[in-house]
């Protein structure tokens, strides 16, 4: 079987499932956060559903609209607060804490071979330790809490294989944008994607945290890194691709689609008015270390904007002690807490008409981060951290090779 098929048959206590099989499993894990908790939950009580069937297998993290930006998102957490202590939910984290995808890795509630729901699409990320874990809608989640149990669809297996080590001017970031390109949603749709390879095996944990985070981009059901990434594995592949990350170059997301990608060496020089640094996607420590690098010593352009948002509160303690967040303030960032805010246009960092966004998060839809006539890019930490210094889309490389103190 493929890794996706050996959970899901173990938590649907089966022997062996198949590509297509519906199954219902128990997931391990289930998580909301502050958009959908209040409502998931009051459907349970306006249901006469009065106890969760395990309140230890639940989280709920308070991320995207924090802290509350309008009377509206202050009264719905008002109410998800009351909720979470009625049915007795322990794994409760407020505002400040963090991400919810960050803050599930970091409280060590995601384990190799878990099966993990929550009501938050980039539920993918947990992929990269190795664990089945799926973005589902308030309706199921509390089907879930209410039975404990859950059907899925087991899905087909694409087979990535990642062959050697990127440069040093690359990352995670451009892996899955090169695979945007070369692969697409199509043949993702709905499947597991499987990374394995020598490639695999020895990439950072951060960087698959990337990867699998924005597998759902791609459509996949799952993105999944498996344990035993060095072997092949046994199971039955719908398609199979092969990558040499020797070959990866710094890449870019273009408006108004993920898949829209290209080189980044062959848009520079766009003018771009904020850059923003962050995210599930990139607000972990290497990403913000990797801005420091860029960064150390010089000054953003005038014109440009720089905000960073720590992915946790332990990210940014530890920004703080390694004097990142320093030298990130002293080359003209603005320094927000962990959260959403920006990344899905809540708050914190919107965008006028007609302005550029060059970011390290995971969608630029159109009007995601605010007006309709906005357009927003995406990109790897080092790249965001080199437009920010020139005020152009840069490739970081120009940066990493010069020397040069730009803006100094």
């Amino acid at each position: 079987m493929t890794w996706a098929e050996m959970i899901l048959a173990h938590k649907a206590n089966r022997n062996q499932v198949s590509a297509g099989e519906y199954v219902v499993a128990r997931p391990d894990a289930l998580m909301m956060h502050d958009i959908f908790a209040a409502d998931v939950l009051d459907l349970l009580e306006k249901n006469g559903i009065e106890r969760i069937n395990d309140p230890d297998r639940v989280s709920v993290v308070f991320d995207h609209m924090v802290p509350a930006p309008s009377e509206y998102a202050a009264a719905h957490q008002k109410k998800a607060r009351a909720l979470i202590r009625k049915y007795g939910i322990k794994h409760f984290f407020e505002i400040g804490r963090g991400i919810c995808h960050q803050v599930m890795v970091e409280e060590n509630l995601v384990k190799p071979g878990d099966l993990i729901v929550a009501t938050d699409s980039h539920t993918t990320t947990y992929g990269a330790l190795g664990a089945a874990s799926a973005g589902i809608g308030s309706t199921e989640m509390a089907y879930a809490l209410a039975t404990g149990t859950l059907w899925f669809k087991v899905p087909e297996t694409v087979l990535v294989w990642l062959e050697s080590q990127w440069q040093d001017s690359v990352c995670g970031k451009d892996l899955i944008l090169s695979l945007m390109q070369t692969i697409g949603s199509d043949k993702a749709q709905n499947r597991s994607l499987e990374f394995r390879g020598p490639g695999a095996a020895a990439m950072p944990v951060a960087d698959k945290l990337t990867v699998a985070n924005m597998g759902v981009e791609m459509g996949a059901k799952f993105a999944l890194f498996p344990p035993n990434a060095m072997s092949r594995g046994n199971g039955p592949y719908s398609f199979e691709f092969s990558v040499d990350l020797s070959r990866l170059e710094p890449m870019v997301a273009l408006p108004h689609h993920v898949e829209n990608v290209a080189r980044i060496a062959d848009y520079q020089g766009l003018e771009i008015d904020q850059v923003f640094i962050g995210s599930c996607t990139n607000g972990r420590i290497e990403d913000l270390r990797d801005a420091q690098k860029i960064l150390h010593g010089r000054h953003i352009a005038p014109h440009t904007r720089l905000i960073v948002a720590p992915a946790s509160r332990e990210i940014y303690r530890q920004a703080l002690q390694e004097g990142i967040l320093e030298d990130l303030i002293q080359a003209g960032a603005i320094i927000e807490g962990p959260g959403c805010g920006p990344c899905f246009g809540g708050h914190m960092g919107l965008l006028a008409a007609n302005e550029r966004c060059l970011g390290t998060h995971n969608r630029n839809f159109q009007g995601r981060m605010g007006s309709l006539d906005a357009e927003i890019y995406l990109a790897s930490p080092l790249s965001a951290a080199a437009t920010a210094l020139t005020g152009v889309v840069t490739d970081p490389r120009d940066i990493l090779d010069s020397g040069e103190e730009v803006n100094q």
